[in-house]
């Protein structure tokens, strides 16, 4: 079942869990000035098939609130962050209840195919949201929040925290703050 452009479509328990392995569609176009790279998408994104579209998710208000859209947007206004050279994507394509439930060959394989897709796009910024995930993924431990020293092809790399509403770690505030530094380097803000 799909959802109208911005009206939320909640779906069952049934769904949310029948959801596991499911996909959700990078949202992608070349020359994006930032390509947003999530872990995975979770059990409730992939049965609505939407980025980041658990309630408690905080995604969609950081990037209003550190300069990238105008308008608060929802994740069923996704396909609206293209006009705004602005995408999506995941390291991981399989939904899972927890990022935990992937295994660090997963992540690795993640980095690759990202790496992969940032030469053939051509965005002028990854970012990957969420610094462990990061830290496995590209093998850098010591890796810190912001811009990083490697690239995927010419894009710049930038670690971000994951948004999720789990990660009690940012507060909002410091999403908004780390965000809107992005949203600054890439002239979005």
């Amino acid at each position: 079942m799909a959802a109208r452009r911005g009206i939320p479509w909640r779906p069952t328990r049934e769904q949310i869990a029948a959801a596991a392995g499911a996909t959700v569609p990078d949202v992608i176009a070349d020359g994006l000035a930032v390509l947003f790279c999530g872990i995975n998408p979770g059990l409730y994104s992939g049965a609505t098939r939407h980025h980041f579209a658990r309630p408690g998710n905080r995604f969609w208000k950081v990037l209003h609130q550190a300069g990238f859209t105008t308008e608060l947007l929802s994740p069923f206004d996704e396909d609206g962050l293209l006009a705004r050279r602005i995408g999506i994507t995941n390291l991981v394509g399989r939904a899972t209840a927890t990022a935990a439930e992937l295994d660090p060959g997963e992540l690795r394989r993640g980095a690759r195919a990202l790496a992969r897709k940032a030469a053939r796009r051509r965005p002028a910024f990854v970012a990957v949201l969420g610094i462990d995930a990061y830290r496995h993924a590209f093998e850098r431990p010591g890796a810190r929040l912001g811009e990083q020293a490697e690239r995927l092809g010419e894009a710049r790399v930038w670690v971000l925290p994951n948004p999720s509403g789990l990660n009690a770690h940012y507060q909002l505030p410091d999403l908004v703050r780390l965000f809107g530094e992005l949203a600054r380097a890439a002239h979005l803000a």
